[in-house]
């Protein structure tokens, strides 16, 4: 059979008795070194079937690694799809060997007159195996899905990759490894991709919270941010928690890179719709930010200097505050006097 990227072959059920009942109607096909191109799930009907013998097509060829491949892939395109991760795999493949045989071929014709015939066949004409034009990548990705879909087929692979390498944390390689489970269930893959973004950002902010080479302040800032983002983890969504992660992670750089604490922005949800909830740490953080923070500026220089628009916008947020502050003082006056 060969290394191939289809691992699962889905209901061979009515493909086995479809064979039993009528015979195998459409060979296998393999190369002249017995490698398999078309029929794996054939094939594994047939051995279900405890067949001893059967008749295959022999096609030359696709001797080399690149015409198996797109042979593979033929076959896929004809009969049951590939999954996400199969896709992504032979996808990764079919990128790298493609790469190679554009290069191959660059060499080739390096010092040739262009009409000249070489051993990859006539001057100006295609190479047996030639794509749509592009990079290697945007022609795998189409050879695969049949569309450029190579950003979605990418970011399979680094969750793939992250999963696997034991030098990242044991939280990202534990995320990466959930994510795959849920491709593998067919879900999505941006989403998985944020989320494993937010985990790389929340490693980060681990390490600079217990990096001993770091300020004290600096450390639980990082402590801090971590915690906020963490606390948001199930009421956020992915494009959401990737967002507050890295917007944490940004000012704790942006504190150690000036020496001082860095100017929060504001938290408001990253697509369109309601804002975000966001979860008491982050309030009270926010207002930590903001102590006292009218002595640092000088009102006769900031009305005159503000825009129509900046001017508006610091009103809305002014009444809003303390229409929030209205609210959130009879909800506290409440409480005391059910608890008096």
């Amino acid at each position: 059979v060969g290394a191939r990227h289809r691992h699962e072959l889905g209901d061979l059920a009515p493909l086995v008795e479809s064979i039993r009942r009528g015979g195998l109607l459409q060979p296998i096909t393999i190369t002249l070194e017995g490698h398999l191109i078309c029929g794996a799930r054939r094939l594994a009907a047939i051995k279900q079937l405890a067949w001893k013998t059967v008749n295959v097509w022999v096609r030359s060829g696709v001797s080399d690694r690149l015409g198996q491949l797109l042979a593979e892939q033929d076959d896929n395109l004809l009969h049951k799809p590939l999954t996400q991760l199969e896709a992504a795999g032979l996808y990764r493949e079919l990128k790298a060997l493609l790469a190679e045989d554009a290069a191959r071929r660059q060499e080739a014709t390096r010092f040739r007159p262009a009409d000249d015939a070489g051993e990859d066949g006539p001057g100006k004409l295609p190479g047996p195996w030639d794509t749509p034009s592009g990079e290697a990548r945007v022609q795998a990705a189409k050879m695969v899905t049949g569309r450029d879909s190579h950003k979605s087929l990418e970011r399979i692979g680094r969750i793939e990759d992250l999963a696997a390498d034991e030098s990242q944390p044991d939280a990202v390689r534990r995320q990466a490894a959930e994510e795959i489970a849920r491709l593998r269930a067919g879900g999505s893959v941006h989403p998985s991709h944020l989320r494993v973004n937010a985990e790389l950002s929340l490693a980060e902010l681990d390490h600079l919270a217990t990096d001993q080479t770091q300020p004290a302040e600096l450390r639980e800032r990082a402590r801090a941010e971590a915690a906020a983002v963490r606390d948001s983890e199930r009421a956020a969504k992915a494009a959401e928690l990737d967002a507050l992660a890295k917007a944490a992670l940004a000012r704790v750089k942006a504190a150690k890179a000036t020496g001082r604490k860095g100017r929060r922005p504001v938290l408001t949800a990253v697509e369109t719709g309601e804002p975000v909830p966001f979860p008491l740490s982050v309030f009270t953080a926010t207002w930590d930010d903001m102590v006292s923070w009218w002595t640092h500026y000088d009102p006769a220089l900031v009305g005159p200097a503000l825009t129509d628009e900046q001017w508006d916008r610091f009103e809305q947020t002014l009444s809003g505050t303390i229409a929030f502050a209205d609210a959130a003082r009879t909800a506290r006056q409440a409480r005391g006097e059910q608890s008096a």
